[in-house]
């Protein structure tokens, strides 16, 4: 049996515009728009995808799902999420090596800080 995962979806207000705001945030492409959905992508033949779609209910509570990145330099991604309209949130997490932000509409997505090497290496 093949399974390749296509693609994650995403419940949004404005599907478009957090859709654009995602491919800005990573240097992704936009590869399908319609009324109904958003898809970017991180080149149009590159899997996994992000589908934004559209809900008329409010989000009310913390994710159930995240997206976490790994950057070369968490201070400076940090600090560009936050220039493009990122904001820091506290979800209860404390002190850790990462930082928590949400996208335009709320959504939490984490900013790992460097990974550590395994033991005894």
């Amino acid at each position: 049996m093949s399974l390749e995962w296509e693609q994650l979806v995403i419940d949004a207000a404005q599907p478009g515009e957090l859709g654009r705001w995602w491919a800005a945030a990573l240097g992704w492409v936009v590869t399908f728009e319609s009324d109904d959905e958003f898809e970017i992508r991180p080149s149009p033949d590159r899997l996994p995808g992000l589908v934004f779609v559209p809900v008329s209910d409010p989000r009310t509570v913390k994710n159930r799902l995240h997206l976490d990145f790994r950057p070369d330099n968490p201070a400076l991604e940090v600090e560009r999420m936050l220039a493009l309209g990122a904001r820091a949130v506290d979800i209860g997490q404390g002190p850790q090596p990462w930082t928590v932000l949400a996208d335009p509409e709320g959504n939490e997505f984490c900013i790992l800080g460097p990974r550590e090497a395994p033991a005894g290496s």
